[in-house]
């Protein structure tokens, strides 16, 4: 029997698919149960990464009426004709597109990873718009920060251990992700020596 493909599993498969292309190795797959533990011990570094949203809510709505007025204005030339009832729909779904198209980005964009080291242990956690928690953990000495100079996307950072390999912050703009690998460096640097 075949397994079934949902949305959620052919957005991964394409992520997978361009990591390896960028060079990378397989990207780790979600864990989760009894090695996920609480633990009540503070990390060493921890850091919470999420995609940059420039536009408000009271951004989106100003944005959103100066656009429909936009839209309407070459409508008042020709209201109460026929043209105007021709050109009517086609205002309105370029209207909706453009509504459709911000409140999809934003939901794309509730995305948020925590990267956390402690002297025994590694883990990331990303939380994915669809409300999948992804999860990997590995020991700091077998863990390896890469960053991808000559990949598709600029300074690709990825995470090595456990026999798997995961992206980090590929939402965040270059300059932050080589930033962010230095600091991941001297954070399991002071892991391992402690």
């Amino acid at each position: 029997m075949g397994q079934a493909v949902t949305g959620a599993s052919l957005i991964a498969l394409a992520a997978q698919i361009e990591h390896q292309a960028a060079g990378g190795r397989p990207l780790a797959a979600a864990i989760s149960g009894p090695d996920w533990r609480v633990r009540r011990d503070r990390p060493i570094f921890e850091v919470e990464l999420w995609p940059h949203q420039s536009l408000t809510a009271p951004g989106l709505k100003w944005f959103l009426g100066i656009s429909a007025v936009f839209l309407a204005f070459p409508l008042l030339g020709i209201l109460g004709t026929f043209a105007f009832w021709g050109l009517l729909p086609f205002m309105a779904l370029a209207f909706w597109g453009i509504w459709y198209a911000i409140r999809r980005n934003a939901r794309d964009l509730q995305i948020s990873e925590v990267l956390s080291i402690w002297r025994d242990e590694v883990r990331v956690e990303r939380k994915e718009p669809t409300g999948r928690i992804r999860r990997w953990q590995a020991v700091p000495r077998d863990v390896r920060v890469r960053i991808y100079g000559d990949a598709k996307v600029e300074d690709y950072l990825t995470l090595t251990g456990a026999g798997r390999e995961i992206e980090l912050g590929a939402f965040l703009a270059p300059e932050e992700r080589v930033s962010l690998s230095q600091e991941v460096e001297a954070a399991l640097t002071r892991a391992v020596r402690a």
